[in-house]
């Protein structure tokens, strides 16, 4: 219900809400300045948005991307400064705010060291107010306060101006002081954060933070820095949530994509979770049958680990990599609409004759050794096998860390969002051959925006639902489904082929074909029908969705610009594939442009040598007029502010005494 909407409202929910608004506006007077005020906020330009995808656990990436602002940072530095400063004083100027306080460190040697801070702190200031032309001076006060501990009030005052005439000493005698301060190092970090903070107004984070690098949770912690942030779930991302909600076969989902990549810090150090009971019932079941062949299955380098730790980390793959076949197994049967029944494999191995049969055709398998297995019930976990992942599922529903990052997905996230007349989401809105919307039977037979809202209903059930009930046992299946499902929006595949990768050495069998949404996505009908789907049209109306890398020889833009991938292989494990270090879409209010980034080379020769990560970047669409506030979803919020306080101040002006005073 919209709040300016009356003729919708209960009279006694009316009468609340006009009772809390004068509360705030205690008169015609009050109301008709915020109108005011709210009137010229619709005028600014729009802030500065941000768009990333599949981080994948690369954190020392991500932070230094995020310092930097996905180049924007040294773009206005080059645009304030470039005709005046050298390369390598702009240089180091960037990686000052980018770091300050390990710069600094660093600069204490140098000669001259007050007169290169006499130099640097006004320079900081100019970006500063440049960074916060946009804004309206709350909003740059609320931002600087945020970031800027005790230095909030002297830093708004210093950007709050330019430098006039009137007020050269004014501000000449802010900067001495600073500099004769003993907190004068504290006081330039401030600084430097405040322009952080003010450059990017909001960061949309476009799914899949788990997996493959190597620490999530520290992607997470830098994530949960920012101020205003959003996720799109992705597949990766969901397998963790229901870990964290207690679903087995998650966690054995979790573990394994983990171990596949030799990523054991950051269940251990990261998490706290304890892989003592694993490694011992891998050791004892699995290791002794294990060679130095089998390690090529994984992305695990035996040089990095030695071959006897990279052994025992296969090991254990292949035990965790078990436990979660039978318990895949045990969930698709009792959840026939998922329609996955193709996957229960484990009762179609021959070991005798070492095959298994899929889909008819009898394949070979790498190895047969698998002792766990029962010919007559090969879904059913040993003895060992439960008492480990019960354990695994205790420490993983325990970690605290871990329920904070999971509680801020669920906070911040959701499978897709709608932001200033764009859709966001990871995978895809699932499509049949004919490229309508697939009615999906894991989903009611629902599609479309239907399909989406369900889904994340359910995953939502399955982490907040009382833990013993229906649905909290469903929504812990939805969320594995979610995250390796037929046709699953976030997985976008027909089907997953983990057990073919693992054991079949046959590379037809290991496709794993995607939905008709990647077959379609140049066509701009179907494009525009997505868009329509979701209540949205126009010259700038985008799909934006990451999950399938980009290529070297392929256009992330598609379909003419209608549909943005920005999967640019941010993970180290895709930049061959990739040939770049990831993307970044910037919307402003100028325009989109994306910013295709090198690989980072390390936070310390960024800090060192002043090395970035250079970005090359391609504008792709210009508005015809440089879009304000009024154009985004902030501005209908305000207009609809605007509607609410000339409401009330009609009751003030017309109402019965008595009405009116009962309001203020």
């Amino acid at each position: 219900m919209k709040k300016g909407n009356y003729s919708k409202m209960s009279a006694n929910y009316k009468e609340k809400y006009l009772s809390e608004l004068a509360r705030k506006y205690p008169d015609s007077a009050a109301a008709e300045c915020e109108i005011i005020k709210l009137r010229g906020i619709l005028n600014l330009p729009k802030g500065t948005e941000h768009f990333i995808s599949d981080l994948h656990g690369e954190a020392e990436a991500l932070s230094h991307l995020l310092r930097n602002a996905s180049g924007v940072i040294k773009r206005k530095l080059q645009a304030l400064f470039g005709k005046e400063l050298s390369a390598e004083r702009l240089s180091e100027l960037a990686t000052l705010i980018y770091y300050p306080e390990e710069k600094q460190r660093e600069l204490l040697g140098k000669e001259n060291l007050e007169e290169y801070f006499i130099d640097t702190i006004p320079r900081l200031v100019a970006l500063c107010r440049l960074a916060g032309r946009k804004y309206t001076r709350s909003k740059v006060r609320a931002r600087v306060r945020e970031v800027s501990g005790c230095f909030h009030e002297l830093i708004c005052e210093l950007i709050s101006a330019d430098d006039e005439a009137g007020k050269i000493d004014y501000f000449g005698e802010f900067y001495e002081s600073a500099l004769r301060s003993e907190r004068r190092f504290e006081f330039i970090s401030a600084l430097c954060s405040a322009i952080k903070a003010l450059v990017v107004d909001k960061l949309h984070v476009v799914g899949d933070i788990f997996d493959r690098g190597a620490r999530a949770d520290l992607v997470m912690d830098e994530l949960m820095r920012q101020g205003s942030i959003d996720f799109q779930w992705g597949n990766h991302d969901v397998l963790w949530m229901g870990a964290a909600a207690g679903s087995e076969a998650c966690v054995a989902e979790a573990i394994a994509n983990s171990l596949a990549y030799g990523n054991l810090e950051i269940l251990e150090i990261g998490y706290g979770i304890s892989l003592l009971s694993l490694s011992e019932f891998a050791r004892a079941t699995y290791l002794e049958k294990i060679c130095g062949s089998d390690l090529s299955r994984l992305h695990i380098d035996p040089d990095e680990f030695g071959e006897e730790r990279a052994r025992l980390i296969f090991a254990m793959h292949k035990a965790i990599s078990i436990i979660s076949f039978k318990l895949e197994g045990q969930l698709i049967e009792r959840n026939p609409s998922f329609e996955m029944d193709g996957r229960r494999l484990l009762h179609k191995i021959d070991i005798d004759g070492s095959t298994v049969e899929i889909n008819g055709e009898k394949y070979p398998l790498r190895d047969n050794h698998f002792p766990t297995i029962s010919a007559s019930d090969p879904y059913k976990l040993t003895k060992g096998e439960r008492a480990v992942i019960l354990s695994l599922t205790q420490s993983f529903s325990h970690s605290e860390r871990l329920k904070r990052h999971i509680d801020f997905l669920y906070e911040r996230g959701s499978m897709y969002k709608i932001a200033n007349g764009n859709l966001l989401f990871h995978g895809c809105i699932p499509l049949d051959e004919n490229s309508e919307l697939l009615k999906l039977p894991a989903a009611c037979g629902l599609s479309g925006r239907a399909l989406m809202d369900y889904c994340d209903k359910t995953a939502r059930e399955g982490y907040f639902s009382p833990e013993g009930s229906e649905a909290r046992a469903y929504g812990k299946d939805y969320l594995w489904f979610l995250g390796r499902g037929k046709n699953s929006p976030l997985t976008a595949r027909e089907k997953t082929t983990t057990f073919e990768r693992l054991f079949l050495d046959d590379k037809q069998a290991q496709k794993e074909p995607r939905n008709a949404y990647y077959k379609a996505w140049e066509n701009r009908k179907i494009s525009e029908m997505i868009l329509n789907e979701f209540g949205l049209s126009g010259k700038y109306s985008h799909i934006i969705n990451g999950h399938i890398p980009v290529k070297k020889s392929e256009n992330p833009i598609k379909d003419g610009g209608k549909l943005i991938l920005i999967d640019g292989g941010f993970c180290s494990a895709y930049h061959k594939k990739t040939g770049i270090g990831g993307y970044t879409l910037i919307y402003n209010a100028e325009g989109m442009r994306i910013a295709a980034h090198a690989p980072f080379s390390g936070r310390d020769m960024a800090i060192k040598k002043n090395e970035d990560i250079l970005s090359d970047v391609t504008v792709f669409e210009i508005t015809e007029d440089k879009i304000k506030v009024k154009d985004t979803d902030e501005g209908k919020q305000i207009m609809e502010r605007i509607s609410d306080l000339g409401e009330l101040i009609s009751l003030f002006k017309t109402g019965s005494k008595e009405e009116a005073s009962s309001y203020s």
